[in-house]
């Protein structure tokens, strides 16, 4: 969307995200890589004669190994994590296809460039060390999220106006049963607003490609509640909440609140314009150049 200019002639974006407590965010967010490694050997029975096979699987376990090892020198924000999705069909045959999804993360884009282009060479060192083919191919990825203040104050004031979302009894006990059945203390929903945060603190494990388009153009984000405080998130606590009135109240409470702020901004030439003025002062001398590849949307890696 950034590539084709659809943000082109916006003067400011808004977002929300559910969460677990109210905020007009000031966090930001992890950067991350998304890309697939692929390696490609040569089959042979496994008995009779390995010797003729070049494993895929090798080169791939070398890759993990070599990931894995890694992990002792990268700076505390980093988070790589993968998963195997192909390693061969049956023991007493040498894989010749053998692949790996990966995703890395670090607290700002340019840590990122750095892990890929060592995975990069990771994948080549595999690669040579079992006699296969290497391949790394990005899919995606994102930017950390870049703050805009001055916007999150507006967002911020406008939340306050609208006060704390209301639960009921039946919904607060629905909540502290997820809570207990997830071993997590028992405190119901955050019903309340949470202060404005001037000094943000690290950014939160999560990526989003909101980020992108906040490195584009300002972008103010908010979160509201929808699911039993500090449940585990993209799981079925989260899934049960939001498919009922919890999930409702608080995504109606995110279309007020945007509504108002977008009221504000058709209306305030002068907040526009100072959040212009804290965006274009963060990005001088800054060109986004995006981790999807061009051309048509890439195949998803999983088959």
């Amino acid at each position: 969307m950034v590539r084709e200019g659809l943000f082109d002639d916006v003067d400011v974006a808004l977002a929300w995200h559910p969460s677990y407590e109210n905020s007009a965010d000031t966090d930001s967010s992890q950067a991350l890589v998304d890309f697939v490694v692929e390696f490609r050997g040569q089959s042979a029975h496994a008995a009779s004669d390995p010797w003729n096979g070049r494993s895929a699987l090798d080169a791939l376990e070398l890759f993990t190994l070599a990931i894995n090892q890694m992990r002792e020198h990268v700076k505390p924000t980093v988070r790589m994590h993968y998963v195997i999705q192909e390693g061969g069909d049956v023991p007493n045959v040498v894989p010749e296809r053998a692949s790996l999804w990966c995703w890395m993360r670090d607290s700002k884009h340019t840590g990122v460039d750095q892990l890929l282009e060592r995975a990069r060479q990771i994948t080549a060192g595999a690669a040579m060390a079992a006699g296969v083919e290497g391949e790394l191919r990005v899919q995606s990825g994102d930017y950390e999220m870049l703050p805009n203040m001055t916007g999150a104050r507006l967002v911020h004031n406008n939340m306050t106006a609208l006060g704390p979302l209301e639960f009921s009894d039946e919904e607060q006990e629905f909540a502290r049963a997820i809570q207990r059945a997830t071993g997590v203390e028992e405190v119901g929903l955050k019903s309340e607003l949470e202060p404005f945060e001037e000094e943000p603190g690290p950014p939160e494990g999560g990526s989003t490609d909101v980020a992108d388009v906040s490195w584009v153009v300002p972008t103010l984000h908010l979160s509201v509640t929808t699911s039993p405080y500090k449940a585990p998130w993209h799981a079925w606590p989260v899934v049960a909440a939001g498919g009922m009135s919890i999930g409702h109240k608080g995504m109606l409470y995110a279309a007020k609140a945007l509504a108002a702020t977008m009221v504000d901004l058709f209306e305030d030439n002068e907040a526009r314009a100072a959040i212009r003025a804290e965006f274009d002062e963060k990005t001088e001398g800054f060109t986004y150049e995006g981790y999807i590849p061009n051309g048509p949307p890439p195949i998803p890696a999983r088959r």
